[in-house]
């Protein structure tokens, strides 16, 4: 799994990772430059090493998957047995740089301090331990911006009342139920029960909405809304198979979910219906991510390959792979050890970094920051334009073609 950090606390954005290598303990982690088609290098930040399991309880200590905060002050961190761990960034990264790279969960001398009441200061972030009851499959995180109402207007009494610095951590478990907590607390707010299996992926809308939309292998997406108390607003039906997982456009008006079946489908989140299929890779595909800017869209799949789509129109932009050379289509997923698992753009969309499974499950989460290199203008130009319009009204521009064209993301 993959999780990007904004760069607000003094160090690049950062990719966390979940798998080792057999043999020689190294992860198969790519970060590909997205402009000159190239693999560059990242270096190691540190490492948090899995607690020690006794022997009866080896199985189970698989982890699935890390998130971080919006604004870069927690990490989440699922470490088997039901249990996920939040973690303060900050005095993780201070553990790294006193101890080195590699840290026990909580290593001696280092322990991180806990928040034992609603009454500790939420500007001083504490260490929680959530037991969720089941195996933790998927994290993440949402904050709340209290002008965002909900979306049910029938409704003028709710049980919760989301402030302006309300953080919360949803965990989709094995069971198909999803779990509210409230990050300041450690404290359980709600238990949502309608996915009938394992709740594979979740994502919060960026709006500050507290929309909350889980992808099941039940083959369905659904809707949550947090403001108002859970209610479960909308099934989302189109996929035939697992749905792997799910991601919003920046702007929060796309939703791309991704699955089995070499399934890509994007979906209007404003009438609830879907905008179309994408077609190309060859296998399942397991993961999705949106730029910065909204304007590309990466996917992953056991393929072993990396697509880049313009998701507006449905093409293929660039194409990255993890074993070379690529596996033809009838042998696409094979036995190949390059299952690609996760895909993510940098907070700045110079990078994509993707992840391949090498079946090593033992728990531990790796940190690498992303190379740090000067923006090209064109790259500048293309976000700065598309923080005042949508990515499609980019090519209606009454400009000149050569600038359109310059503004565009090109195949």
């Amino acid at each position: 799994m993959l999780s990007s950090i904004e760069p607000s606390l003094g160090v690049p954005e950062l990719l966390s990772i979940g798998i080792k290598s057999p043999g020689t303990g190294e992860e198969e982690h790519y970060c590909w430059q997205f402009h000159k088609e190239k693999q560059t290098r990242s270096r190691t930040v540190g490492e948090l090493l899995a607690p020690t399991a006794p022997f009866d309880k080896k199985c189970g200590r698989e982890n699935w998957t890390v998130a971080f905060a919006p604004d870069g002050s927690y990490l989440a961190w699922s470490q088997g047995h039901r249990i996920v761990k939040l973690l303060p960034w900050a005095q993780c990264l201070s553990n790294f740089l006193l101890h080195g790279t590699k840290n026990g969960a909580n290593p001696v001398g280092s322990r991180l301090p806990r928040q034992n009441s609603e009454s500790g200061q939420k500007n001083k972030p504490c260490e929680h331990v959530l037991d969720c009851g089941d195996i933790v499959w998927s994290l993440a995180f949402g904050s709340s911006v209290p002008e965002k109402r909900s979306r049910c207007v029938n409704i003028e009494w709710h049980r919760f009342k989301f402030g302006q610095d309300q953080l919360l951590l949803a965990t989709g478990l094995n069971n198909g139920r999803i779990k509210i907590w409230d990050v300041y607390t450690g404290k359980l707010l709600l238990n949502l029960m309608d996915h009938t299996e394992v709740v594979r992926d979740l994502t919060f809308a960026p709006d500050g909405s507290l929309i909350l939309v889980s992808a099941s292998r039940d083959k369905t997406l659904r809707v949550w809304d947090l403001k108002d108390d859970g209610n479960m607003m909308k099934v989302l039906r189109g996929h035939q198979n697992w749905v792997y997982g799910c991601a919003f456009s920046p702007d929060s008006s796309i939703l791309c979910s991704v699955g089995a079946s070499k399934a890509v489908f994007l979906w209007d989140m404003d009438k609830y219906s879907m905008l179309r299929k994408l077609e190309g890779h060859h296998n399942d595909v397991v993961a999705c991510d949106f730029s910065p800017d909204g304007a590309l869209l990466a996917t992953a799949s056991y393929d072993t390959r990396v697509y880049v789509w313009d998701p507006h129109i449905g093409v293929i932009l660039m194409e990255f792979g993890h074993l070379f050379p690529a596996p033809t289509p009838i042998f696409a997923g094979g036995a190949n050890d390059r299952w690609v698992r996760a895909v993510s753009f940098s907070h700045d969309g110079l990078h994509v970094a993707s992840l391949a499974d090498d079946k090593t499950q033992d728990g531990s989460v790796h940190f690498w920051a992303a190379p740090r290199q000067v923006a090209s203008l064109q790259h500048l130009c293309r976000l700065a334009i598309r923080r005042v319009m949508p990515t499609g009204h980019v090519r209606n521009l009454p400009i000149p073609a050569k600038v359109v064209e310059f503004l565009c993301y090109q195949i």
